[in-house]
């Protein structure tokens, strides 16, 4: 049997169980999270009608994919303004303000996230937020969401050398944690961050949050799910239970 987007469900089970016994678990924060992206693309969209951004035409949906969804700050501000990276940058840094706004009213976590951190906490393992996001977004959300205790640290593309999609970040969080790439996997909604995680030497479970799954899959991730719900992961993570002989079962 084949999955709709052409992936073998049996093969993508098994594709994580290679990782036992596993070490850590490190996910993205926004769209993998939280659906977080609406409120992303309603901040730019708004924020650019003011300036008169694309003759005064609302940037749609597809361009912000295209342009602005799991990219750096530094280099949205680069492709939005080519000539004036100052300005660029305080442009997003306003932006970032309004967004912040936004996350406080209306901040939802992908289906099943409590389920899966459940699943991660039973057996013990770390766990890493790791993000293109500037640190006040990404700790707001993680607060707002319930899961500061959960994280036993948090990276930011700024901090490192390099942001995604280099695999900086994710290497930076193995390096922390004490973790071998080989007993860890990600979570990311992006193929900006799918391509970092692969480049770091791990398989990447990818979230079609919003990006269109065409594009994800390009980036190589292992597998895509719609939400933490999804049977394709439970099967892959009981997988990783049967080959690390664990004696949990999952609900």
């Amino acid at each position: 049997m084949t999955a709709a987007n052409g992936e073998n469900p049996t093969e993508s089970s098994s594709s994580l169980a290679t990782l036992a016994p596993l070490q850590a678990v490190l996910f993205d924060v926004d769209g993998t999270l939280c659906d977080s992206d609406p409120l992303h693309y309603y901040a730019f969209r708004e924020m650019l009608l003011e300036i008169g951004y694309n003759q005064g035409v609302p940037v749609d949906e597809e361009w912000f994919i295209k342009t602005i969804a799991g990219k750096h700050n530094d280099d949205i501000a680069s492709a939005l303004f080519p000539d004036d990276q100052e300005r660029g940058l305080k442009f997003c840094d306003e932006k970032e303000a309004m967004f912040r706004r936004l996350v406080k009213e209306q901040l939802k976590p992908i289906d099943g996230l409590y389920k899966v951190k459940k699943w991660i906490e039973d057996r013990g393992l770390k766990r890493a937020a790791v993000t293109n996001a500037p640190r006040l977004n990404a700790e707001l959300i993680i607060e707002i969401l319930g899961l500061k205790d959960f994280f036993d640290v948090v990276i930011i593309g700024s901090e490192c050398e390099r942001a995604k999609p280099s695999p900086d970040p994710y290497l930076k969080a193995l390096e922390l944690l004490k973790v071998s790439k080989e007993h860890t996997f990600i979570f990311e909604d992006s193929a900006s961050g799918i391509k970092a995680g692969v480049a770091a030497g791990m398989p990447v479970v990818g979230l079609a949050t919003r990006n269109p799954p065409h594009i994800l899959m390009e980036a190589k991730p292992a597998f895509l799910i719609k939400d933490y719900e999804d049977s394709k992961l439970w099967a892959a993570l009981e997988e990783i239970d049967k080959k690390s002989g664990a004696t949990t079962t999952t609900v």
